[in-house]
C-alpha cells in the first residue's frame, strides 16, 4: 500500500510564529527517507499553511511524487497547470471550516473538474478526487475524467460507537469495491491514526493512504522520521489482515 504524508500542519507551526521554521520542505524530505511513498500538500484559498512558495519548492526537491491538493477554482487550475505535480486531488473547501469536512459534491462542481481533467490530460498529471463512497459520486468521478478516487475516511474514524464505526467501515468497504469495478485506482484518507487505520487497511481495493494531522502530532513526541516509520509499520500490519 502507498503512504503519502500531508506535510501542511509543520506550515502551520511554522506560521504561528512567522518564523522561517519548522520548514515543510525538509520535513518532506525525511519522510521520503523514512520511507513515505510520496508527499501531500493542500494549497488553500486563504493559504492558512501551505504557501505558493512551499509548493514550488516542493516541486524542486520531492524525489517520490508530490500530491497537490486544491479546490477547483480557475487559480488554483492555473497553478497546477505551472507547477504540474505527479497528482492533483480536487477538494472541497470552505474558508470556515477547521479541517476538511467531507468529500467534493461532483455534481455540482462538474465544470470545474471537466476543466482540470483536460489540464490534467494535457500536462499527463493524475487525477484524484476526494468523495464520499458512494455509487453518485463515484461513477461521476469516473465519467468526469478521474483516474483515482481518495475516500474520505472522517466518518468513520470520528464515531465511537462500534456498531456504527462498523456500518461505516462497510460503507468504505463497500464504495472501493464499486470504485474499483469502475476502473478507479482507490485511496482513503482524513482522521486516520495509528490506531484506527488497521481495518481500512484490511479493505483490499484501497492501494493508498494519505496521512496527515496524526503523523505530525506523533512527531511532537516521537520525531518524525520515527513517526513515519510507526505508521508504515501499522499500514502493513494491516495489510497483512486482508482476506
Amino acid at each position: 500500500m502507498r503512504f503519502h504524508v500531508n506535510i501542511d500542519h509543520v506550515a502551520t507551526l511554522r506560521n504561528a510564529r512567522g518564523t522561517p521554521y519548522p520548514d515543510p520542505v525538509e520535513a518532506a524530505l525525511i519522510c521520503e527517507k523514512a520511507g513515505a511513498d510520496g508527499i501531500t500538500a493542500h494549497l488553500r484559498e486563504d493559504r492558512r499553511h501551505i504557501r505558493d512558495s512551499d509548493i514550488e519548492r516542493l516541486r524542486g526537491a520531492v524525489r517520490t511524487l508530490l500530491n497537490l491538493e486544491m479546490a477547483a477554482t480557475d487559480e488554483m487550475i492555473a497553478f497546477s497547470e505551472r507547477i504540474r505535480p505527479e497528482v492533483i486531488t480536487l477538494v472541497p473547501e470552505r474558508r470556515e471550516e477547521r479541517t476538511t469536512e467531507g468529500g467534493l459534491d461532483v455534481g455540482a462542481a462538474r465544470s470545474q473538474i471537466e476543466k482540470m481533467a483536460r489540464v490534467c490530460a494535457r500536462a499527463k498529471i493524475k487525477l484524484s478526487l476526494f468523495v464520499e463512497a458512494d455509487e453518485t459520486h463515484l461513477s461521476l468521478s469516473r465519467e468526469l475524467g478521474a483516474q483515482q478516487v481518495e475516500l474520505h475516511t472522517g466518518d468513520y474514524c470520528n464515531v465511537l460507537d462500534a456498531a456504527e464505526r462498523a456500518s461505516r467501515l462497510e460503507r468504505l468497504r463497500r464504495g472501493a469495491e464499486r470504485a474499483r469495478e469502475l476502473g478507479l485506482e482507490v485511496a482513503a484518507g482524513h482522521g486516520l491514526t495509528r490506531e484506527n487505520l488497521g481495518p481500512v487497511c484490511a479493505i483490499s481495493e484501497i492501494e493508498e493512504l494519505n496521512i496527515g494531522h496524526a503523523v505530525i502530532a506523533d512527531a511532537v513526541f516521537m520525531g518524525l522520521d520515527r513517526a513515519v516509520r510507526e505508521f508504515r509499520a501499522a499500514i502493513e500490519a494491516g495489510v497483512r489482515k486482508r482476506t
